[in-house]
């Protein structure tokens, strides 16, 4: 069977037609503008297609899926101008005339990444991207975390050296969360470039700092098997090892397992599908949701 993902981002929707890594027959990218505009573009992206079986969305959010809800398949109280209460799942359904399935980019992105990527064989892990903000999903005991709604790792509170560094945070709603000083906007706001135009040390290293603080709040509250770290900012060079280090030296040798000491760099990784985590995710999505039929 042929499956339709959707790596619905804040920035850019990416559009894939395949069904795994070895077998992705078309893919667009086009920017995130209008709901109706960008929806739409999607749909006719899919309508030439033939032989879709299903279509899975992986979107920025928040967004409600419980499946009970009335508003299920929205996206739900998101800053981006625009976007707030928009019914994604419905537009394509009436679109296309075929099942949905809906999710979280980065829970998307982890279900491709242990499909077939740096979480094979793992039943409990998180996927974190860490780009224009911060996000997080991932699997527990072999079924993507769900609950009340669903993660939202880029909103925990971190400690926040004022004296070292006083700028206020980014997030909208909380200001000094995770996403707030450690994403890719909270780096352009405080330094007035962004990550790629920046190249302080001091400012990786408090970049690093953040990003080893939330990583073991993840580490102390959900023990998963791995932590995968994507997103445009993880590609700055030597970031990675900075954040493995500091992490070893919060974690203080407390929690007694190798992967958190002499292992760390097969703990803490980049995603083995790099930027096709996220759409590779929702094609996984889309196959679930046509085997449920």
């Amino acid at each position: 069977m042929t499956y339709g993902g959707i790596e619905a981002g804040g920035t850019k929707w990416v559009c894939a037609i395949g069904d795994g890594p070895g077998n992705l027959r078309e893919t667009v990218t086009f920017p995130t503008t209008t709901p109706a505009e960008t929806i739409g573009r999607a749909a006719g992206f899919f309508t030439r297609a033939e032989g879709l079986a299903a279509v899975g969305v992986g979107s920025f959010g928040p967004i409600d899926v419980r499946r009970s809800s009335p508003t299920w398949g929205s996206i739900t109280t998101t800053p981006k101008p625009g976007w707030a209460h928009t019914d994604v799942v419905s537009a394509l359904r009436l679109a296309l005339g075929l099942p949905v399935a809906f999710d979280t980019d980065v829970n998307a992105a982890a279900l491709g990444e242990q499909r077939w990527g740096a979480a094979i064989g793992l039943d409990t892990f998180c996927y974190i991207t860490v780009g224009t903000g911060i996000g997080g999903g991932g699997v527990s005991n072999g079924r993507l975390l769900h609950g009340l709604l669903h993660p939202e790792f880029g909103h925990m509170r971190i400690p926040h050296d004022q004296a070292r560094d006083p700028f206020e945070g980014a997030c909208p709603y909380h200001g000094d969360c995770f996403e707030g000083l450690a994403s890719g906007g909270a780096l352009r706001q405080r330094w007035g470039r962004s990550a790629e135009e920046l190249d302080d040390a001091a400012a990786w290293e408090l970049e690093a700092e953040y990003l080893a603080l939330g990583l073991v709040n993840v580490v102390c509250t959900l023990s998963p098997q791995r932590i995968i770290l994507g997103g445009g900012v993880m590609k700055q060079p030597g970031l990675l090892a900075l954040v493995r280090a500091r992490m070893r030296e919060v974690l203080a040798g407390y929690i007694a397992a190798p992967e958190l000491t002499d292992e760390i760099d097969d703990y803490v990784v980049a995603p083995a599908l790099g930027d096709r985590a996220g759409v590779l995710g929702a094609i996984e999505l889309a196959r679930r949701v046509a085997l449920e039929r």
